[in-house]
């Protein structure tokens, strides 16, 4: 019972547990994030994006060549300047987005006055660093820069709005928006759950359990081309070398671009950046894109997208999951159960991988993977339960059988086997029996080894002829074989009958290629005598625990035998071939048309009163004739 138990565990369940722990594992340890989000990088690398320069958005970005100028930190003064020279170009709104709580040089009031009092003048604080805004900015232009990171260190995330606070807490695109437009409806529509977006979830698209990816509302990052948005530095700005088209009716974000102030970010295309150092963009252009995608929603123009929520991906992958299984199980051919999983799962990656360029994103790592695992575990399980049930088979039989012939007896194992053994019965069968011509004397020459890797050589000839017909091989006698067609399973007798006829021709074909091998290897070539005959027997186990075997008993055995064995003398070629008139007379006409047969008469076999009418097959055995080993 224990080894029954664990024969079932191990065979039948245990592939399946470990498919189950492959997709656990894959998750928990992270991998099928790190999978999707490297898919979606790519993806997002490949996918063509529009130009900062279509935007309403410019940079002043503070340079190496301004900090070497000015000094680090700057001093107010020079920003109030620069606030002033963009208020005299007409510029819609102003996003500053460094921190100023503490003031910088002597003209510290002056940057605060123009915050208080400058109604386009937008001003950050930082939550997670608790570093407040410019002091005297009105709740109203303050807002948060807090940015979210993935695990891995890539900015992919843009926490778009957080409900549930007060005035203060807007983020800084989002504020920034709004100071130029005077249109707060995308805020109130999100406070209110009426805003549509791909927002996303712990578990949405290719996120796995991250917490962070669920907090507040969060949206993909939409990029514009890297480096696109017009871009000036300070010094450029403070000397009046800005053209008036880049600041009027425009919104200017300030802030660091110099790599030394380290607000630079890995973002999609990082890893698949070629270049010398690290590709990294700045927080300023970050928030530039998060802007542009806000004034894309303002303006109705965004394409939103489509993030499948974990609920989503949970059915997706037990669906393809119990879909690997299916194929896997039910598919009768396993090759062509392995090319259609395989197929399948190229079809389902380059569907997913087309959604995601179209801004769907669905997780791939974890329904490919279960689709793949499942379809694994039931070709394993499969294969250990085929190769159980040959071992069962070829016990019972005692000889060598085709897999799909074992797989076929197992299937019917209840209405063929009685007590462990196959009953006793009465089939119609072709018996296929063969004998070495010349053993004795090629024996003489070659030493028990050789002589063994002889006979083994022409058995790898005859063995696959009978077997790939759903024959059976049922014992070796000595040099010889007898194979039979028709047991255990009873079938087609006609077709029994052709079969046997047709790995008579394919044992010819292989022991006239054998013998020019033997020839190349100054060894003994091979001649067979071969008796085909037709005929009832009584076929079923026999034996005792110790050893059993599967016995078939009957004139249709004694009758090939003495066929074999009949007129030694009258053997032209490789191999010969007598068939009785009783085999003849099942094949079909159409077949029997497509052989050449020489009438032998009738004749009297030892043991049988009524004699046979036997034919020998011809198969153009002229040139073997000339070559074959003599007697």
């Amino acid at each position: 019972m224990k080894t029954q138990l664990r024969e079932f565990l191990t065979q039948s369940v245990g592939p399946y547990l470990a498919a189950a722990a492959v997709l656990v594992l894959l998750r928990s340890m992270g991998l099928a994030q790190t999978i999707d989000l490297v898919l979606y990088d790519l993806i997002t690398n490949q996918r063509p994006q529009g130009s900062g320069r279509d935007t309403p958005i410019t940079l002043v970005g503070i340079e190496e060549s301004d900090i070497q100028r000015f000094g680090w930190p700057i001093d107010d003064g020079l920003f109030c300047k620069a606030i002033d020279t963009l208020e005299a170009q007409g510029v819609q709104a102003i996003g500053f987005d460094l921190y100023r709580d503490k003031g910088v040089g002597p003209n510290q009031e002056c940057l605060r006055d123009r915050f208080r009092n400058q109604p386009t003048l937008v001003s950050i604080f930082n939550v997670a660093a608790g570093i407040p805004a410019v002091p005297g900015t009105p709740i109203e232009r303050q807002s948060y820069n807090d940015m979210s990171l993935d695990a891995d260190g890539v900015m992919r995330r843009d926490l778009v709005h957080v409900t549930g606070q007060d005035e203060a807490t807007v983020s800084f695109p989002m504020r920034v928006l709004e100071v130029a437009t005077g249109d707060r409806s995308i805020r109130t529509a999100i406070d209110a759950g009426t805003h549509r977006d791909a927002w996303l979830t712990a578990n949405g698209g290719g996120y796995h359990n991250a917490i962070d990816a669920g907090l507040g509302f969060q949206r993909l990052l939409q990029f514009r081309e890297p480096g696109s948005y017009p871009m000036v530095s300070l010094a450029a700005l403070l000397e009046g070398n800005v053209q008036d088209h880049l600041i009027q009716d425009r919104i200017v974000l300030i802030g660091s671009t110099a790599p030394s102030l380290r607000d630079l970010f890995e973002v999609p295309h990082t890893r698949f950046h070629r270049g010398d150092s690290l590709f990294r963009v700045a927080g300023l252009e970050i928030h530039a894109n998060r802007l542009a995608t806000l004034i894309d929603h303002h303006n109705g123009e965004i394409n939103q997208g489509w993030i499948m929520p974990g609920w989503g991906n949970l059915i997706l992958v037990l669906s393809l999951a119990g879909i690997g299984l299916v194929l896997g199980e039910k598919v009768p051919s396993q090759r062509l159960s392995v090319l259609i999983v395989v197929s399948l799962a190229g079809g389902v990656a380059a569907g997913l991988s087309l959604l995601l360029w179209n801004h769907v994103w669905i997780g791939m790592a974890m329904p490919l993977t279960g689709l793949l695992s499942m379809g694994g575990a039931a070709w394993l399980r499969r294969g250990a339960v085929s190769q159980q049930h040959s071992h069962q088979i070829r016990r019972l039989l005692g000889q060598t059988t085709s897999p799909a012939v074992a797989q076929q007896l197992w299937e019917q194992r209840d209405e063929l086997l009685s007590n462990g053994r196959f009953q006793g019965q009465q089939l119609p069968i072709t018996v296929l029996f063969t004998d070495t011509a010349s053993f004795t004397s090629v024996s003489e020459g070659l030493s028990p080894r050789e002589l063994m890797d002889w006979l083994n050589r022409g058995m790898e000839i005859c063995i696959p002829a009978v077997t790939q017909r759903g024959g059976m091989v049922n014992k070796f006698t000595g040099d010889g074989m007898l194979a039979v067609f028709g047991v255990p399973l009873a079938g087609d007798p006609s077709a029994e009958a052709e079969a046997a006829i047709e790995a008579a021709q394919e044992i010819k074909v292989g022991l006239e290629a054998l013998n020019a091998q033997l020839r190349a290897e100054a060894a003994p070539t091979m001649r067979v005598r071969m008796g085909i005959h037709s005929g009832e027997a009584l076929v079923g186990s026999m034996g005792s625990a110790e050893r059993i075997e599967y016995a078939v008993i009957g004139d249709a055995v004694n009758c090939a035998s003495r066929l074999e064995s009949l007129e030694k003398n009258r053997h032209h070629g490789v191999l010969r071939v007598l068939i009785s008139s009783t085999t003849l007379k099942l094949l079909r006409p159409d077949f029997i048309k497509g052989l050449q047969l020489e009438d032998w008469g009738s004749v009297q076999v030892k043991g049988r009163e009524q004699t046979l009418d036997v034919s020998e097959l011809k198969m153009d055995n002229a040139q073997a004739t000339a070559e074959a080993t003599p007697r």
